[in-house]
């Protein structure tokens, strides 16, 4: 009975998350063709001034080529300041300095912004170079990406439509995307994110948040809402999240398009969901109660809360894995509904597909690697569990960046050798240990319940290939002369 309980208990929130992201679907269906506004034309003389923001930490791969790419947008030079918030603590000064002095010789309005420590990590770097403007529109652009120089003359006009649009945020694009396996499967990923969860949530009227970086906000919407806090990991979502409960309104451009670069290690990515997963977490904890009891419509609420709970529920799914083989041996499986597991299943998969198809002509073969994808995250589920549990319990960590390397899709592996590999992962050794136990769960379904030797064998690839490809990768970062061909596609 007490195993049966548990079961309920715990797939009981990953239905609830798949019915949203059904529900999301069906508003896709419905609302997913219409088009974002554009805005009036603007002439020269009525186009407002733009602050953009560049925050950096440790950046030097890609810190020139960001910087080279914002003075190169398509914008009044009088109306444009440029703000490169350098945090860092390695040669990236050096090479801030040498391409800002160039570019200052050259008429261009650049400044750089340093602070005696890090506080608040990159909302702090944000909030402390709005204090030195008073621009009433700020864009925002990381290390790692590349704005088009047309970006801010086709995002400005959308803000004169509405005084109460408080953000633009553009499509996230991939320099990288053929890297390697890992970089296919997180296009595709984000790829669902953009074309499909954000345009859906923006054309339907629904919550949604800016991504960090390749947006503009409104600076009246910025200081309304209490301006950059630096509590979370995610502050990005926090500010989004204030703003959209005081009434704000944001405004999802899905052909407005901003490539980046995709973590290309093992590694980089893990420490990357993982800061997601834990910053979510937080901003839910924060904001939870408060959105809940907003006076927000009924339907805008409850789906912003569960689309911030795709990490929180991460536990949930683990949970879920550990007790399975002890329902199974039990007999406790029997009588209980195996059907929620296979349709929660479906939902993501479907989003994912259906971003491919909005996006690409070749959609279907780039579907392909959704398995791959399955496998991955599958692999994920103990590293985005330990940071959602560090939130719950509120333990402070630092913010971890997500190393750059200036990678575009060349199939050079120099790059392995930089400083900024990270070698070593303790949670390794649990994704091994769950490696293990899945394994063991899958040779006791081949017993008790043959149907289930899927859903542990997809567990056991996953925990093996995330703990080992991140292993590898730290190796190679040692010895680059080794670097593993098995990371480049054919």
């Amino acid at each position: 009975m007490l195993l049966r309980t548990v079961y309920l208990l715990l797939i009981t929130p990953l239905m609830l998350y798949a019915l949203s992201v059904f529900y999301l679907l069906w508003v896709y269906v419905r609302f997913g063709g219409k088009r974002p506004p554009t805005g009036p034309h603007l002439s020269e003389a009525e186009l407002p001034t733009v602050l953009v923001q560049i925050p950096l930490y440790n950046e030097q791969h890609v810190a020139a080529r960001v910087i080279e790419a914002v003075a190169a947008l398509d914008y009044p030079p009088s109306k444009l300041q440029i703000q490169v918030l350098d945090d860092s603590t390695d040669n990236t000064t050096l090479i801030v300095e040498r391409i800002s002095r160039k570019l200052s010789a050259q008429g261009v309005n650049v400044q750089v912004v340093r602070r005696a420590d890090r506080t608040g990590y990159k909302g702090g770097a944000l909030a402390h170079g709005l204090g030195l403007s008073d621009a009433p529109f700020v864009a925002v652009f990381d290390a790692d990406f590349v704005p088009p120089s047309d970006f801010l003359r086709r995002a400005i006009p959308i803000f004169f439509e509405d005084a109460r649009i408080g953000v633009v945020q553009g499509r996230w694009d991939h320099l990288n995307r053929e890297d390697n396996l890992l970089t296919r499967c997180q296009a595709l990923m984000l790829d669902g994110h953009f074309a499909i969860e954000q345009h859906t949530r923006s054309s339907g009227g629904l919550i949604f948040s800016f991504n960090g970086t390749g947006g503009i906000w409104r600076r009246a919407c910025i200081d309304d809402a209490g301006g950059w806090e630096f509590d979370t990991l995610t502050e990005d979502a926090d500010l989004s999240l204030r703003a959209q409960i005081r009434g704000w309104r944001f405004v999802f451009v899905r052909d407005l398009i901003c490539p980046g670069e995709i973590p290309p290690l093992m590694s980089g990515f893990k420490s990357q969901q993982a800061r997601w997963a834990k910053g979510t977490t937080q901003t839910l904890i924060k904001h939870g109660w408060r959105l809940l009891t907003a006076p927000l419509p009924l339907r805008r609420k409850l789906m912003a809360f569960l689309g911030m709970c795709a990490y929180p529920i991460q536990p949930f799914g683990l949970g879920l894995l550990l007790i399975m083989p002890w329902v199974m041996v039990s007999g406790a499986l029997n009588g209980l509904p195996l059907a929620p597991l296979g349709i929660a299943g479906l939902a993501v998969p479907l989003l994912y597909i259906l971003g491919q198809k909005a996006l690409h002509p070749d959609w279907l073969g780039r579907s392909m690697w959704f398995p791959a994808l399955f496998v991955l995250s599958s692999g994920l589920a103990w590293s985005n569990s330990w940071a959602v549990w560090e939130a719950l319990w509120g333990r402070s960590t630092a913010f971890v960046r997500t190393p750059k390397f200036k990678r575009d899709g060349s199939h050079d592996t120099a790059w392995r050798a930089s400083a900024y590999n990270q070698h070593g992962d303790v949670r390794a050794v649990g994704e091994f240990g769950l490696g293990i136990y899945s394994t063991i769960g899958a040779f006791l379904a081949a017993q008790y319940n043959p149907s289930l030797i899927p859903y542990f064998v997809t567990y056991a690839v996953g925990f093996f290939i995330v703990a080992g490809w991140g292993i590898a990768d730290g190796l190679t970062g040692l010895f680059p002369s080794t670097a593993m061909k098995r990371n480049r596609l054919p």
